[in-house]
């Protein structure tokens, strides 16, 4: 193939105002694919949008579309959530994560997006002096952007290097400043696919109860590792949470990746009771509301939305509760990630790129929905802006608050034999036009991909 010449390249990010490819937004980088792709004349390789690449859960859409029958879309939704939607995501709780959180903590937001956007806001004002958020990193590059646009200052402790025993140490020392006021963090992790283990779940907990801390937990990847048979409701093994280990916690629980529902924008704010019904002097002085549940819901995310899609929330409703009972096995249906990342990883690996975050422990990382590549001698936005070249779009580490170079690959657009095939023959010709000394990687045969299956 002829990569688009680095003048190109240059131009078309000119005309999109981005003077930093590491700085753009995952949105501006799909934008600059898709202008870069008529100067390529051949489709782009996407692995830098997290859109879901299954099909929209059917008990959904058709819950959706029986409640807008009844006209409810002329009705303003509840504030806290429809009575099914909070006692369904309570169950679902206690059946696939095995805590208890009543109905009463449990709030719908339009998407993960807005429940951080408005929690950040929130924790930062809990506290005086408390203005500043830690990210266990790589993460989410728009949640560092979401507390940029707050104002509120933030950490990044890269998980890279500090896993077991050693997290423990570096955390005191910065919670020790006394500034942060809450942990986020995923799990498993975007975009790494690191999972926390136990140890480290254990010493969140303690240094959040140390250090007056609140741990927010997305779930946004929810039972996704699949070295473990997560996903049979009320039976071990069951999804890990910090949960299990202290009360200072808030899950955020997204339907965009488990039900592939991410085009109605749901999911729920689960706040234990130990935060929801905690009283701050700032809250009843400026809300008028002394708990954070109630200045969270009444008073932050009234402002913001007036409440999430009615509609949505019946259809939310309907996948949790048909998980629960064992009528939808979302873990069994998403594992298809888990297939697709094995066969790009191998492409990748294959043509002189190797695994940045490789390991849990001693242990492999799961194939999933996310992984991490480098290639030798390469920064993370160098790398980036050159797979563009060659028709392929990812996102660089750095950009995820990582200290490690490489880029994010997202393997959920994957979905047919042409994708792979593509991808396969890009890398090989960058990989021959970056170590020309090296032998041509042979093309794969159809019958090592078998998308179809």
């Amino acid at each position: 193939m002829v990569p688009v010449s680095h003048n190109i390249l240059e131009q078309e990010m000119q005309a999109m105002n981005i003077p930093n490819i590491a700085s753009a937004t995952i949105r501006q980088i799909l934008s600059l694919a898709v202008r870069l792709e008529r100067h390529l004349g051949e489709p782009f390789v996407h692995l830098e949008m997290g859109n879901p690449g299954l099909p929209a859960s059917p008990v959904g859409i058709e819950a959706e579309r029986a409640a807008l029958l009844t006209g409810i879309a002329n009705q303003y939704p509840n504030i806290s959530g429809i009575p099914s939607l909070k006692e369904n995501g309570s169950r679902f709780l206690k059946a696939f994560l095995d805590v208890d959180i009543p109905q009463r903590c449990i709030v719908p937001t339009v998407g993960s997006m807005q429940a951080t956007f408005t929690l950040f806001l929130l924790l930062g004002q809990r506290l005086p002096g408390r203005d500043t958020i830690l990210f266990l990193d790589p993460g989410f590059p728009a949640q560092h952007n979401q507390v940029k646009l707050l104002e509120l200052n933030q950490e990044s402790l890269d998980l890279y290097d500090c896993r077991g025993a050693a997290l423990e140490q570096r955390l005191d020392a910065i919670l020790s400043r006394g500034n942060v006021t809450a942990i986020l963090y995923n799990n498993p992790n975007n975009p790494a696919w690191t999972n926390l283990t136990s140890e480290e779940y254990a010493i969140l907990a303690r240094m959040a109860e140390k250090h007056d801390v609140i741990l927010v937990e997305d779930h946004a990847y929810l039972g996704m590792d699949f070295r473990t048979r997560y996903g049979v409701p009320y039976k071990a093994p069951y999804v890990p949470t910090v949960a299990k280990w202290t009360d200072r916690v808030i899950m955020l629980v997204s339907a965009s990746k488990i039900f592939s529902y991410a085009g109605q924008r749901i999911s729920l704010v689960c706040m234990s009771p130990g935060v929801a019904d905690r009283v701050y002097p700032f809250f009843e002085q400026f809300y008028e509301m002394p708990t954070f549940g109630d200045a969270y819901i009444y008073g932050v995310l009234y402002c913001a939305s007036s409440g999430t899609a009615h509609s949505a929330q019946h259809a939310f409703a309907a996948m949790l509760e048909a998980a629960v009972e064992g009528k939808l096995d979302f873990v069994a249906e998403t594992r298809e990630y888990g297939r697709r990342a094995a066969l790009a990883k191998k492409c990748f690996l294959d043509n002189g790129f190797h695994l940045v975050y490789a390991l849990d422990g001693d242990q492999p990382i799961s194939d999933g929905f996310f992984f991490t590549m480098g290639y030798p001698g390469m920064t993370g936005d160098t790398l980036q802006k050159e797979l563009l070249r060659y028709g392929v779009s990812t996102i660089s580490l750095p950009s995820t608050g990582s200290r490690q170079q490489g880029v994010r690959v997202c393997v959920s657009l994957l979905s047919d034999d042409d994708s792979f095939r593509r991808l396969s023959e890009r890398l090989s010709a960058f990989h021959a036009d970056h170590h020309p000394t090296h032998e041509t990687v042979p093309e794969y045969e159809l019958s090592q991909f078998n998308v179809g299956r």
